[in-house]
């Protein structure tokens, strides 16, 4: 799927630039999860080809990359919804709110 591929790519770059301890295993791991989790939010019909699915999932490719990168950087930290170290504090966004925009084409 170039989606996936792209997506593995794009984040790879960005993240060996900003993770000294980077993983790549793990964001294939990722990429994977949240695509099946987008394409369960959808709830294909049974007519969609996977072509379809494939070019349909384009329109979602920044959701997905957020999805990703959100995933990954709560590894470690699951179920976290802020986090104070260091002097450093972080607060995490509802994770369900990624998903705007995402809705189901059949409701069976």
């Amino acid at each position: 799927m170039a989606l996936q591929t792209d997506l593995i790519e794009d984040l790879t770059t960005e993240l060996t630039i900003a993770d000294d301890d980077f993983n790549a295993a793990l964001l294939e791991v990722k990429v994977s999860n949240a695509i099946k989790e987008v394409i369960r939010t959808r709830n294909y019909p049974d007519t969609y080809t996977t072509a379809m699915i494939d070019k349909d999932l384009e329109k979602y490719y920044s959701n997905l990359r957020d999805i990703v990168l959100y995933d990954y950087s709560h590894v470690g930290a699951y179920g976290e919804i802020q986090r104070n170290e260091d002097g450093i504090n972080r607060q995490y966004v509802d994770r369900d709110k990624l998903f705007k925009g995402i809705l189901p084409l059949s409701r069976l």
